[in-house]
């Protein structure tokens, strides 16, 4: 399947919503912490994937502000699980010149994983590969909550005119200011939405679902998904003909 890829038209930016982790470790009669530590292997996979064939930036939805909702017991495992996860794969990170970013309201994790999480961005900030960025305690509402409140701010202190708000202001205000929209979404575990992720940058995304649980998802699923995406023809509101050369 690798060799059907056109490599002129590998996305630049893939975001991943990583979903059924709990399924998974059910469907084996074990707890659903087990499902997430097992994950770990896909994410390993698809960073080192999405490396291989020259994708920019790889967004993981990895925890949502929704989760902390969960049980606390699980909530602790999670966090204790980022911690380690973060320390083991640093040195793999900088082996293959990949940088590490985050988005989301990471002051609300706890002391340690900001510690950990901190480190491994100053560690990797130099490095010019693949950029994988964890979306943590993240929600677009969240995201864009926080981007009208900070322009209302600067209209209020006059910095900012009302009739000077655009798209591209809105967009410099989001926690994704620095980084592309992706041009493609995956979601895993069958299930069909976007649960408050990216809710800005998605607008012009293409979508793909796939029944594959996520600790099951490994490079030949990034395969298949992109090649499915370069079926598609990305019109952004002009006809077919428009765009075509």
């Amino acid at each position: 399947m690798k060799e059907s890829l056109d490599k002129e038209k590998i996305p630049h930016h893939i975001a991943v919503i990583m979903d059924g982790n709990g399924r998974w470790a059910q469907q084996k009669g074990a707890m659903r912490i087990f499902g997430h530590k097992n994950a770990i292997n896909a994410v390993r996979d698809s960073i080192e994937g999405s490396a291989e064939l020259g994708v920019k930036y790889l967004t993981l939805y990895a925890f949502s502000t929704e989760n902390w909702s969960r049980p606390e017991d699980e909530v602790s495992a999670l966090m204790e699980l980022l911690v380690d996860t973060i320390s083991g794969e640093v040195p793999n990170m900088m082996k293959n010149n990949i940088r590490l970013l985050t988005i989301g309201d990471t002051d609300s994790l706890p002391k340690k994983a900001k510690e950990k999480l901190k480190e491994a961005i100053s560690m990797t900030a130099k490095n010019t590969g693949l950029s994988v960025v964890l979306a943590l305690s993240y929600s677009g509402r969240w995201e864009i909550q926080n981007a009208v409140k900070s322009i209302v701010k600067k209209v209020e202190t006059k910095q900012l005119n009302i009739e000077d708000i655009t798209q591209e202001v809105i967009a410099a205000h989001l926690n994704t200011k620095d980084i592309p929209d992706p041009e493609l979404l995956i979601r895993t575990s069958g299930e069909i939405r976007i649960s408050n992720f990216l809710l800005w940058q998605l607008a012009y995304t293409e979508l793909y679902f796939t029944e594959v649980l996520w600790p099951d998802f490994r490079k030949e699923h990034l395969v298949e998904a992109i090649l499915d995406y370069q079926k598609r023809e990305r019109r952004f509101g002009k006809t077919g003909a428009q765009i075509k050369p």
